[in-house]
């Protein structure tokens, strides 16, 4: 199935991205590896793309290229109508959130808003902003080795939306976590991009979290990744409990179609 032929100026805004021709490779000659594509994609802005696939089908390198950590062996790669470069015009979770353990949950977060280019004056309001913005109020002088994993990884989203940037990217961020702690997290970060307006891409394996999170849901091939479904989630973002959502049959009937495709994307 091709992918979304959305394009022209939605791309172009704060948020926006946009894929034309992109394929990636890893090695020389023998031992090169396409990862990836070719392929076209587009994220309109204010979109929560999800992409779902087996491992080893190229969503991380994609998240990659759009992060601008990496540039495409062939096409273009565009966020909010320019090149991607690294740092700049979005924030990135990771799967281990990769804090600084000497410092504290609010230290950490300083950080960020230094590097944003925030003036000192206002990092206590911002900052507390952002620990309520993601249920942390409390463990602010909490150094980083004495809070749950689950809470390092709430600090890392915290500190990748202190920028204010248009663009969220998140790779696998709920994969080592328990269920009950992904779960949580994954409700967070449904009311966090919903309250904020901001453009995301998640990666992830599982089909239940792709249907939970996106408004969009993309699954990828097995290597060279390309885009097999493009299903749009008509579930409703606001209005409506995270138990209400999961134990309705729209869900569950989503979620078997992404189930489906995904396994015969992998055969």
């Amino acid at each position: 199935m091709a992918s979304s032929d959305l394009s022209g100026p939605a791309a172009e805004r704060p948020g926006g991205v946009r894929l034309t021709g992109v394929s990636h490779r890893y090695g020389r000659g023998e031992d090169a590896v396409t990862a990836v594509g070719p392929l076209d994609l587009t994220v309109p802005p204010g979109e929560f793309l999800v992409l779902v696939g087996a491992s080893g089908c190229g969503k991380s390198t994609l998240l990659r290229l759009i992060a601008g950590f990496e540039r495409p062996t062939h096409g273009t790669v565009e966020v909010s109508g320019t090149a991607p470069r690294p740092g700049q015009g979005a924030g990135v979770v990771f799967q281990q959130p990769r804090l600084f353990p000497w410092r504290t949950v609010e230290g950490n977060i300083d950080v960020a808003l230094r590097y944003a280019g925030v003036p000192r004056q206002e990092w206590p309001e911002r900052r507390a902003a952002l620990l309520e913005r993601v249920g942390l109020q409390g463990v602010g002088k909490r150094r980083i080795w004495e809070v749950s994993g689950g809470q390092q990884q709430r600090v890392a989203i915290a500190r990748a939306l202190a920028a204010e940037n248009p663009l969220f990217l998140l790779d696998e961020p709920f994969a080592a976590l328990d269920a009950l702690t992904r779960e949580s997290l994954q409700e967070d970060v449904r009311r966090v991009t919903a309250q904020t307006g901001r453009t995301a891409v998640f990666v992830t394996h599982s089909a239940d979290e792709a249907v939970f999170l996106g408004s969009r849901v993309v699954v990828l091939s097995k290597r060279p990744g390309r885009v097999v479904l493009d299903l749009p989630i008509p579930l409703p973002r606001t209005g409506a409990s995270p138990e209400e959502l999961r134990a309705s049959a729209d869900f569950a009937a989503l979620r078997a179609r992404v189930t489906q495709e995904v396994k015969a994307a992998a055969a």
